[in-house]
């Protein structure tokens, strides 16, 4: 086993930040020791949020963008290393799981592409980083993701209570955690995505706080009908999915039959998009007796009360109660991904995926050990 102290680097589908987190890690604790969220240059969140919908870019373009988040990530280990005065020697690895940039798990030939270049960062910390955990259980058959239920099943499962976890950052996913039975977890569709994309539109600002402007608007039933119309929330598990299918286009194209709508209705039927495609999906698979919150979206009252209205059977609180921070959980799983792949340890879990195995994940990119810069 490859115990002692890992950094786990996680930017997610919401671009909010780059969230780094410390812990020391073996294989019976996860022990979070500190966390720092790195700002996301509005000039990069822009170009990345660009390729995920779908504009053509040049090999020259990927490559220096690629670069450009190897550096940014970098940063942002460097800054938590030396906010905790530690060298290169006090981190067994980095588990970085880099920007996605696009994920599409289905056709002739499945693929996923998450940049930030792993180089950089080993170059820059001297510490050894493990990355591109997905493409491994995609070959297997899987759909790369979600990676997460794993984790949380290490840390978070209980011998009789019927748990679920739930991560909202841009996409929502769920882990299904109940005794006696196999693992599951998806995505059950947007999480904040759509809302910060049309708050973005409207305002400039980069996510509605604590849901106020949707509070601010009233839920439109016939476009939430036609929402939650579209076929892709009718696909059974496992499924996965990301920015190059929720995104603005896809909002403007929910509005063709609705030109009128006040824009902050649009901003409350998103929300109840949101919790009601989650509550659909808990209630598909048997209900929960406590649902574990995590991510931004755990952070928005509006969307924490809606998800207890529709879900009047279960406990809906925050993985921070159960002693997780829900900022941190994502970053803490790559931590503990990175473990697992140099301890030779399977990092999937097929019932999630759908992989025809379990399976080692990820490459590692070894470091020459110097001082940081």
């Amino acid at each position: 086993m490859k115990s002692g102290r890992y950094i786990g680097v996680m930017s997610g589908t919401s671009l909010d930040g780059v969230d780094v987190v410390l812990a020391a890690i073996d294989d019976k604790m996860v022990a979070q020791q500190a966390s720092y969220c790195h700002p996301f240059p509005a000039a990069l969140k822009q170009q990345v949020l660009a390729i995920c919908q779908g504009q053509s870019l040049t090999l020259s373009q990927l490559g220096r963008l690629d670069t450009q988040l190897g550096r940014l990530f970098a940063h942002a280990v460097v800054t938590l290393m030396r906010q905790q005065s530690l060298d290169a020697s006090d981190i067994v690895a980095i588990g970085c799981h880099g920007q996605t940039v696009w994920h599409e798990p289905h056709g002739e030939a499945p693929h996923t592409l998450q940049i930030g270049d792993n180089n950089a960062i080993a170059a820059a910390t001297g510490v050894t980083v493990v990355g591109d955990f997905r493409r491994r259980d995609m070959a297997l058959g899987g759909q790369g993701a979600p990676l997460v239920p794993a984790f949380h099943e290490a840390l978070l499962m209980h011998n009789s209570e019927r748990r679920m976890v739930l991560n909202i950052g841009g996409i929502a996913n769920l882990s299904l955690l109940i005794p006696g039975v196999p693992v599951r977890g998806f995505d059950t569709g947007p999480g904040n995505m759509l809302m910060d994309a049309w708050m973005s539109q409207h305002s400039g600002a980069a996510y509605d706080s604590d849901g106020h402007w949707a509070r601010s608007g009233q839920v439109v039933p016939a476009l939430l009908d036609q929402m939650l119309a579209d076929p892709w929330f009718a696909l059974p598990p496992p499924k996965s999915t990301g920015r190059e299918y929720f995104n603005l286009a896809w909002i403007t194209r929910q509005l063709q039959h609705f030109p009128a709508l006040a824009a902050e209705d649009v901003q409350a039927t998103l929300c109840e998009l949101t919790a009601l495609t989650i509550a659909h999906q808990i209630h598909a698979h048997s209900g929960c007796d406590r649902l574990l919150v995590c991510g931004g979206g755990s952070r928005n009252p509006l969307l924490m009360s809606r998800l207890a209205a529709h879900l009047p059977d279960a406990d809906v609180t925050t993985t921070d109660k159960a002693g997780i921070s829900g900022d941190d959980m994502e970053a803490l799983a790559f931590a503990w991904l990175a473990f697992r792949t140099l301890s030779g340890l399977p990092g999937n879990l097929p019932s999630v995926t759908g992989a025809r195995e379990m399976s080692v994940l990820g490459a590692i990119w070894p470091a020459n050990v110097r001082p940081l810069r």
